[in-house]
């Protein structure tokens, strides 16, 4: 480089220096000047001799990041600090040892932070990299500020990304529309999650995004003349009160638009809400509410309003801090308008986030959704059961969920993510109360367990000791907590039938002039082609495997030791031998979404799922759905760019199926048989009673049961206990 180049980037180091101080949010005192301008001599001589792809000097790249750290994201200058020195321990001579020595032991504790994020290398193994994004949030533990910062790295590397390979640009871009842009919206960086799916968007669907853009500047001076006649009318009445406001029209983001065409099925044109106006008023605090609803009252004077769109984040703010109230109404032309109303405080909590709690920060509530959510995030992170790539797919859901607001019987607000349902909201209050939940009352009446709750609902959990999960209650669920629990709680359950079972196995054996010894749970094991001794233990507690089939075992096992003594040189069966075919006998149907429904589906063959794989079913254009494994290597970009077409799809073992049976029951009517035949049910273990009903007719009576069962066997043995029943003369099955 020749030395007019080399000063004029030096000047241009220096001029965006200076503009550094001057953006920042925060008021700055010396100490806080002297402490970045520190970190800043640090950089620049640390980042020297590097460039970055596009040739200019990487330097730009922390200032750059500092810059949205310190304006768009309003932190303080110790996170100024750590932006400025983040690639420095990564990339440099520099250690965290010296940076602890002149910055303190924040700085360096947010640096290695981030150092341990960048260290956190892309994988093709989708396992892996949702590893890593776990590691990466346990960081979250350490300082909140280090996902802020990283946060903006991504923003910066998105916004300067032209220089990149392709394929690159596809993996950045995933990833950041995967974890990152869902991470900025938790924390409440609204601009920052919209401009994070915008340049997402652009470098996975370029075509789309540049047809969307195209069309919006199209569309901006008839939008921008629309806006300025709608607030033409709403200003007489605003100044009128003498309120201290403005009004602006905001597009909406490129990403919410190509989602809305999606999931309405509609064209550009028809989005109706391309734009929201948003009227910031000034206020002291303790007239903030009031203001809200007297513009409210102006806007509605004016124009018709949606009543089911009106959202008040007022009185119940979201859980990332956001406060506002919204209304949708019919504009001039004949057109629906989204308002936002904010004072000044709200609209810098609604762009600065989680920064801006501080500034305002009077009691200790302002700040408790982030903390709750924190500490909720940390128990999921530390729940060693939770595979990687569940737990990232859990996580994702708990990002970006909509928010609801239900009532307890006493009248405590509950925010839940949209879709909740009513065992959701058991769990959420209480693990042990999920866990013993019987049934559900929303707004006093008894609905199902899996009952999608609405804003506004007021839920009372109806528990018993007896109750506990079954394995239905996974598909009535939605929030992550709620099936960690009941995962763990099946486990734990069916240990105890395994241990059950072990018993009555050896009983049963001991009957058959059997041991129970190592040697024969291994061949049981085999006989029955199961993977583990807790399979065989738990098929039998639960009446899978039954007297008949214990039988068969010791059959054959009498004679293969005669035929091995016959013929001593057969070679006897290996583990391999079993293997090959023990997953498919265990895990032979392959079942879609929460009804489970068997459909048509081809395999994929990038990574050859085979019975019993934890994987999803992807809708293709051509070839009908397709299985993936979730750890295939192309499940991340799917789920990140067509989450669409992404359908749950799981393995079920055939012999752990329940299945509902009709029985018909006949006999003599005499006081208290219907209480002797429905305690007959409830007595045996592993029935589920549907349904019943009974009639009768001058002396005798006839009744039908519906019943799940989970094999014949059991079936069978309930059908005797009935028969036994003083008064009962028939029972069929229908």
């Amino acid at each position: 480089m020749t030395e007019a180049l080399i000063e004029a980037e030096n000047k241009e180091i220096a001029k965006q220096y200076k503009e550094l101080l001057k953006i920042s949010y925060r008021t700055l005192s010396a100490a806080d000047k002297k402490l970045i301008r520190s970190a800043f001599d640090v950089a620049v001589d640390a980042h020297k001799d590097q460039r970055r792809k596009s040739g200019e000097a990487y330097i730009f790249h922390p200032i750059a990041v500092a810059k949205i750290v310190a304006s768009e994201i309003g932190l303080d200058a110790t996170s100024i600090a750590a932006a400025l020195l983040h690639d420095v321990v990564e990339d440099t001579e520099y250690t965290l040892v010296d940076l602890e020595q002149m910055f303190g032991e924040t700085v360096a504790r947010i640096v290695d932070g981030l150092t341990k994020i960048s260290a956190l290398e892309y994988d093709g193994d989708v396992s892996i990299q949702a590893e890593n994004f776990r590691k990466m949030l346990l960081t979250l533990n350490e300082d909140i500020r280090v996902i802020i910062i990283k946060i903006a790295d991504r923003l910066h590397n998105m916004q300067t990304m032209d220089s990149m390979p392709g394929h690159k640009q596809v993996k950045i871009a995933s990833e950041t529309l995967y974890i990152y842009a869902p991470l900025a919206h938790r924390i409440g960086l609204y601009n920052i999650k919209t401009e994070l799916e915008d340049l997402g968007l652009k470098y996975t669907e370029p075509e789309v995004y540049q047809d969307i853009l195209s069309k919006m500047k199209e569309s901006k001076e008839d939008q921008d003349a629309y806006i300025e006649d709608f607030s033409k009318v709403l200003r007489d009445s605003l100044d009128a009160e003498k309120l201290s406001y403005e009004i602006k029209g905001r597009p909406k983001s490129i990403f919410s638009i190509r989602r809305k065409m999606i999931g309405q099925n509609v064209s550009f044109d028809e989005v109706y809400d391309k734009f929201a106006v948003r009227i910031i008023y000034q206020s002291k605090p303790e007239n903030e509410k009031f203001l809200a609803w007297k513009i409210y009252s102006i806007v509605t004077d004016h124009f018709r309003p949606n009543p089911i769109r009106l959202r008040d984040w007022i009185s119940s703010p979201k859980s990332t801090g956001y406060e506002a109230l919204h209304i949708t109404v019919m504009g001039p032309k004949g057109r629906w308008v989204e308002v936002q109303i904010r004072s000044e405080r709200m609209n810098e909590i609604a762009e600065k986030g989680y920064a801006a709690h501080y500034k305002y920060k009077n009691t200790e509530k302002e700040d408790q959704g982030l903390d709750d959510w924190l500490n909720k995030l940390q128990v999921t992170l530390e729940n060693a059961e939770i595979n990687a790539v569940d737990f990232v797919e859990e996580f994702k859901l708990n990002l970006y969920a909509k928010e609801i607001f239900v009532f307890s019987p006493k009248g405590d607000l509950y925010s839940l993510p949209k879709g909740a349902t009513a065992l959701d909201f058991g769990f959420h209050v209480h693990t042990e109360v999920g866990l013993h939940t019987r049934g559900a009352k929303v707004n006093g009446k008894l609905k199902p367990l899996s009952h999608e709750l609405k804003s506004g609902d007021q839920v009372e959990i109806i528990t018993s000791e007896k109750s506990k999960p079954s394995a239905n209650w996974l598909d009535y669920v939605t929030t992550g907590k709620a099936r960690s629990k009941i995962k763990s709680s099946l486990k734990e359950e069916q240990k105890q039938i395994a241990a059950e079972g072990k018993v009555v196995l050896a009983r049963k054996l001991k009957s058959l002039k059997i041991t129970l010894d190592e040697k024969t749970v291994n061949q049981l094991v085999v006989y029955f082609k199961l993977k583990t001794s807790l399979d065989l233990f738990y098929r039998v507690g639960a009446g899978i495997i039954d007297n008949q089939q214990l039988k068969d075992f010791a059959a054959s096992r009498n004679n293969a030791l005669i035929s091995f003594f016959k013929n001593r040189i057969r070679r006897p069966q290996t583990p391999e031998d079993v293997n090959k075919d023990e997953i498919t006998v265990k895990y032979d149907q392959l079942v879609f979404g929460k009804d489970e429904q068997h459909l048509d589906y081809k395999m994929s063959n990038c990574c050859n799922p085979i019975p019993g794989d934890d994987v999803f079913g992807f809708t293709t254009v051509n070839e009908g759905i397709k299985i993936h494994k979730k750890n295939c290597p192309n499940a991340l970009q799917m789920q990140s760019n067509y989450g669409y077409r992404v359908m749950q799809a799981k393995w079920i073992d055939s012999t752990q199926q329940e299945f509902q049976a009709e029985l018909l029951i006949t006999g003599i009517d005499t006081i208290g048989l219907v209480n002797e035949v429905t305690r007959v049910i409830s007595n045996n273990l592993h029935i589920d009673m549907k349904s019943v009903h009974f009639d009768t007719d001058d002396g005798t009576f006839s009744g039908k049961i519906i019943v799940v069962v989970k094999n014949k066997s059991i079936l069978d043995n309930l059908v005797k206990n009935i028969k036994k029943i003083n008064g009962i003369d028939k029972v069929s099955r229908l």
